[in-house]
């Protein structure tokens, strides 16, 4: 049997978070990098084309990702074969970086193996489904079902896309230290102290993960907590050595060395107790001293573990995203009929409107349970009469009776679609193009620029 290739992870893009700092000489600002949410994405199939004569299909899903520059699909990754079924629930997973900003499309196409060759085109093709990533999550309970298609004439069966996300380092611990009689550092006072925290790694080497401030002038400091990630503490690895060091700060950055100790998560996790009191050794002074003991000890005040709630836990949760439109018809845009207008009638492509709605609606009507999205524009003269406007309707309202059951109460839908605001309603992200294009045909460009009616007019329904 053909052994499909092993799927090839994407490259992760990265944000950046920012930890505590001292804040003072060379001890400059961290930022640790925190991946994007991954999701596992699980494929099943129901009623798959039968292609073989003698038994039932060997089914595969070969998943490819589009690109955003030059659209090109790349294969993502395969799963395993199964033998002799219609109703694959395939065992091999996707994993794949969850970008909410982003409009991730994904293919999934079937085949029914009939060799050992990697070459797809070996095979008997059983459909495809096109979907995005913000599809499958935003439907209810994370589960997609779509039709198969691909094949004419053939009913291909259907596809079930189910997402769940990596649970993975989720969760940050907020922490409060303080210490006790450390060595004095300073000829005419004491000392300056402060900790800094390091997280080992496999090679044996440390990363710097976290630095407290300073607190001046004392042998017996009492830090302020902070909050740090499990992942930037010790990757997950609850075992894993993190080492603290103790300094005393100096204005021209030649921090000196107080001395260190070791822990971990595991052992930091028992709190305030008396394993959490550690002797702090500086090993230059113990190698030098017989009598030498510590150069103090620092001590865990508080341990509090807190879940760090990401964006699918709200839609998981029941959030419903709601999405209203509002465009400036104001003047300032520049005439219509000029290229340098933001509003620019070209009949070849997208004018500077168009590409935004578009790129920001396909991706929020994902999470969007009826797809009927309140259009509006403002700053413009309306037809018949030349009246002034800031809180009107895209003209005209691809309103239908979806919007009446779901959002709008019928005492306040009028017989006909003028342009009221009380009937904004467009179906979908290309009714709301279809309306703005309309509009802009039939408005006046005036002025001045008022927000304050289309934001009134949306807080309204949010509090209706």
């Amino acid at each position: 049997m053909w052994a499909p290739a092993k799927p090839t992870a994407p490259t992760s893009k990265m944000d950046s978070r920012y930890t505590s700092t001292a804040g003072l000489g060379d001890l400059n600002q961290l930022s640790a990098a925190i991946p994007a949410t991954r999701v596992e994405v699980s494929v099943s199939c129901r009623n798959l084309l039968d292609r073989d004569t003698f038994s039932k299909s060997d089914p595969i899903c070969v998943l490819y990702v589009q690109g955003v520059g030059n659209k090109e699909w790349r294969e993502f990754g395969r799963t395993e074969v199964i033998d002799n079924t219609l109703n694959p629930d395939f065992v091999r997973k996707f994993i794949l970086d969850y970008f909410f900003e982003e409009r991730e499309n994904l293919r999934f196409d079937l085949y029914d193996v009939d060799s050992k060759s990697p070459n797809l085109s070996k095979h008997d093709f059983l459909g495809q489904v096109f979907c995005t990533l913000g599809e499958i999550v935003g439907s209810q309970g994370s589960r997609l079902e779509k039709s198969i298609v691909g094949i004419p004439g053939k009913k291909c069966g259907t596809i079930i896309l189910t997402a769940e996300e990596l649970n993975c380092c989720r969760d940050a611990v907020l922490m409060q230290f303080c210490a006790n009689k450390l060595d004095k550092k300073d000829f005419f006072g004491k000392s300056d102290p402060f900790l800094v925290f390091y997280r080992s790694n496999e090679d044996g080497s440390f990363t710097i993960c976290h630095k407290t401030e300073v607190v001046k002038n004392t042998l017996n400091p009492i830090w302020q907590a902070f909050k740090i990630s499990v992942r930037a503490l010790c990757n997950g690895d609850y075992d894993r050595t993190v080492k603290v060091e103790v300094y005393d700060w100096d204005r021209d950055g030649s921090h000196d060395f107080i001395g260190e100790f070791t822990t971990s998560y595991r052992e930091l996790s028992r709190g305030q107790s008396q394993f959490n009191i550690y002797e702090v050794i500086n090993p230059k002074k113990k190698g030098k001293k017989k009598k030498y003991t510590n150069s103090g000890t620092v001590t865990l005040l508080s341990f509090v573990v807190e879940t760090e709630v990401s964006f699918l836990d709200y839609i998981k949760g029941g959030t419903q995203i709601n999405f209203t439109v509002a465009i400036d018809f104001t003047a300032s845009n520049g005439n219509p009929t000029q290229p340098t207008s933001l509003h620019y009638m070209n009949p070849y492509q997208l004018n500077a409107y168009g590409m935004a709605l578009k790129a920001v609606g396909e991706i929020v009507q994902d999470y969007d349970s009826d797809k009927m999205f309140p259009a509006l524009g403002f700053g413009a003269k309306l037809p018949p009469d030349g009246r002034i406007s800031h809180e009107f309707a895209l003209l005209p309202c691809c309103w239908n009776t979806k919007a009446a059951l779901c959002r709008v109460r019928v005492d306040l839908l009028p017989a006909n679609h003028n342009g009221n605001p009380q009937n904004p309603y467009c179906d979908g992200i290309e009714g709301v193009m279809e309306a703005y294009y309309r509009s802009l045909k039939s408005v006046q460009l005036y002025g001045p620029t008022n927000f304050a009616p289309v934001i009134n007019h949306v807080a309204r329904y949010i509090l209706w």
